[in-house]
C-alpha cells in the first residue's frame, strides 16, 4: 500500500506528465496556430510548470510542500525530454533520451522508498542533492555533450550507442528497484551504523546472486547514461569516479554489517561475490 507522501508525489509527477497531452491537443491536433518545433512546445511546458508551481504553493503546507515541488518539476524533466526526443534535430535526440532517464531515475528512488520503506522517507529520498560530486559530475557531463555537438554534431547521431546505453540504464535501474523491494524495510539510502529492531540480514532474491545489487544497478546505470549521450572522456571518468565511490562504500558498510551480523554475514560474504567487477568488500582475515 502506497503511503500519502508516495500518492501525492505520484500525483504531482503525473500532473506535470499531463502537459505532454496538452501539446498533443494545442499543437498535434492543430489548435494552436503557428511553428510547432521545440521552442514553442517548451514556452507551453514552462507556463503549465510555472502555474502548477503555483497551484502548489498555495495548496500545501511546508511538509507536503518540499515533496510536491520536487516530484513536480522532475515530471517536467521527464516532459521535457520526451519534447528534446520529438522536437530536435537528430544530434540532440540522445540528450531528450538521458533528460528522461534523469528524471525516472530519481523519482523512482522517491517512490521505491515509499513502496517498501515508508519509516524512512522524507524529501531527501528523491537525491536530488545526492552530494557536490554528484552535482559536479552531471555538470561535465552536460558540458561534455554540449561541446561536441557544437563541434562533432555528428558523432552524437549514433543510435545504436544511445540504445545501448538505454539497455544499461533500464537494466541498472530494474536491478536497484529490484534490490530495493527485496530488502524492503532493511533499505535505506543512508548507511546504518546503529542496528534497529527488526533490521534483517536478507540473503534471498537478487541478494543470493550478488550481495550488493543496489550498487551494481545503480554504477551501470551511471555509465549507461554517459554511453548514451556519447560522451567518450565522461564515460572514462564515471566508469572510474563511480567504480571509486563503491569500492570505498561497500568496503565501509562491509564493517557495519559484519558487527550487524557476525557469523552469519561472514558466511554470506564467502559464498556470494559484491557483484562489482574486482571489488572484493571488507574481508576478515581468520
Amino acid at each position: 500500500m502506497l503511503c500519502y507522501e508516495g500518492k501525492l508525489s505520484l500525483y504531482c509527477f503525473m500532473s506535470a506528465v499531463f502537459s505532454l497531452v496538452l501539446l498533443w491537443i494545442f499543437f498535434d491536433l492543430g489548435v494552436f496556430p503557428g511553428p510547432i518545433g521545440f521552442w514553442s512546445r517548451a514556452v507551453l511546458l514552462t507556463v503549465y510548470y510555472v502555474l502548477l508551481n503555483v497551484i502548489i504553493r498555495l495548496k500545501f503546507t511546508t511538509k507536503d510542500y518540499q515533496v510536491a515541488v520536487r516530484a513536480t518539476f522532475l515530471g517536467a524533466v521527464f516532459t521535457l525530454g520526451i519534447i528534446i526526443f520529438q522536437s530536435c534535430d537528430e544530434q540532440y535526440k540522445s540528450f531528450g533520451v538521458y533528460t528522461t532517464l534523469m528524471a525516472l531515475f530519481h523519482y523512482s528512488e522517491y517512490l521505491g522508498i515509499a513502496f517498501c520503506n515508508p519509516k524512512t522517507l522524507s524529501p531527501d529520498s528523491f537525491i536530488l542533492n545526492h552530494s557536490i560530486h554528484y552535482a559536479l559530475a552531471a555538470t561535465a557531463s552536460w558540458l561534455e555533450y554540449f561541446v561536441e555537438v557544437y563541434y562533432f554534431p555528428e558523432m552524437k547521431t549514433h543510435k545504436i550507442l544511445w540504445l545501448i546505453g538505454l539497455l544499461l540504464c533500464l537494466g541498472g535501474e530494474a536491478l536497484r528497484k529490484l534490490a530495493m523491494i527485496t530488502a524492503s524495510k532493511n533499505f535505506s539510502h543512508i548507511v546504518q551504523f546503529e542496528r534497529h529492531q527488526g533490521h534483517e540480514l536478507v540473503t534471498t532474491g537478487v541478494y543470493s546472486l550478488m550481495r550488493h545489487p543496489s550498487y551494481v544497478g545503480w554504477f551501470w546505470w551511471s555509465i549507461g547514461t554517459q554511453v548514451v549521450l556519447d560522451n567518450p572522456v565522461c564515460f572514462v571518468m564515471y566508469t572510474v569516479a563511480s567504480w571509486k565511490f563503491f569500492h570505498d562504500r561497500i568496503f565501509m558498510e562491509e564493517i557495519t554489517l559484519l558487527n550487524f551480523f557476525g557469523e552469519d554475514y561472514y558466511k554470506y560474504q564467502q559464498r556470494v561475490p559484491t557483484g562489482l567487477p574486482f571489488i572484493r568488500g571488507f574481508k576478515v582475515e581468520l
